[in-house]
């Protein structure tokens, strides 16, 4: 009871602060000394491996939407593979996803014993599963330093939602190259976060915020850049060509080229991507 009643107010902090630590907590009829530290910490994989062992329960925070559920830790030596813990959990899991399961990336807090860890979930149910939680599988669950099992390499989808979840995606981004800002940018356009591409996106539309909703039609995209040669230190625009693989909702594949520009206020700024290209071709 006590920790659904921690997760309620932890739920409502996260908008307000990545940092958080409660000594006491005061409640109508009692007070509740809280022995748990809510301060949020990155760990790396090989840390949190220790922490939450084979078989080990723990809950999901979503980042975003502030909901929470139960997850039990079933395998994986590079990451997380984990269930819902309850048919209760598969169902607000799904809720999370708006009702549909998907490969999309979340920002997500794990709370285990006394540590509350950045990480990043899927929702797509795959493999095997064993719990009777209505869940046909698992999903998987990184951290900093997790990788893929199949390639063994860091998936900088996931990582970005860790960076998220632990209020760094800022300080990430702030000294990226051009073409690896581009990069980032169409990573957050495949999780459909909006909320990031609002960060490092520039636009000419006045209606930026409506335009940038049409990026939900975009089912999966798949890109491939040609070399470029990175720009000179005291340069504020750059302008990459891409190739284009997308799958839009109601009208399916469309390839196309893209250039995208990039500008910078001074050497010194983060660099911003015009997406008006992107938006256009989705119409």
């Amino acid at each position: 009871m006590k920790k659904a009643f921690f997760i309620v107010i932890l739920s409502l902090a996260l908008f307000f602060s990545s940092e958080l630590t409660f000594a006491m907590i005061a409640t109508t009829d009692e007070t509740v000394h809280c022995p748990i530290s809510f301060h949020i910490e990155i760990q790396d994989w090989e840390a949190v491996n220790k922490i939450i062992p084979k078989y080990s329960l723990f809950t999901v925070i979503d980042v975003e939407s502030g909901k929470s559920f139960n997850v039990q830790r079933r395998a994986g030596s590079r990451h997380a593979d984990v269930q819902p813990l309850t048919r209760e959990d598969t169902r607000i899991m799904k809720e999370i996803y708006g009702g549909e399961w998907s490969w999309r990336r979340r920002a997500v807090l794990i709370l285990a014993q006394d540590n509350l860890i950045p990480a990043s979930m899927h929702g797509m149910p795959h493999g095997a599963g064993s719990l009777p939680n209505g869940f046909p599988g698992h999903f998987c669950i990184h951290f900093m330093g997790s990788s893929t099992h199949k390639t063994g390499k860091s998936d900088l989808s996931h990582h970005l939602m860790v960076l998220k979840a632990a209020g760094k995606f800022d300080e990430y981004t702030n000294n990226l190259s051009p073409s690896q800002m581009l990069n980032v940018i169409l990573f957050t356009i495949k999780n459909g976060d909006k909320g990031l591409i609002k960060k490092i996106a520039i636009s000419d539309q006045k209606n930026f915020k409506e335009e940038l909703k049409k990026i939900e039609k975009i089912d999966a995209i798949q890109w491939t850049s040609p070399q470029t040669r990175e720009v000179e230190t005291n340069s504020i625009a750059s302008e990459i060509p891409v190739e284009l693989n997308l799958f839009i909702e109601n009208k399916g594949r469309v390839r196309t080229n893209i250039t995208f520009t990039l500008v910078r206020t001074s050497p010194l700024s983060p660099w911003k991507v015009n997406i008006d290209p992107l938006l256009s071709r989705i119409n």
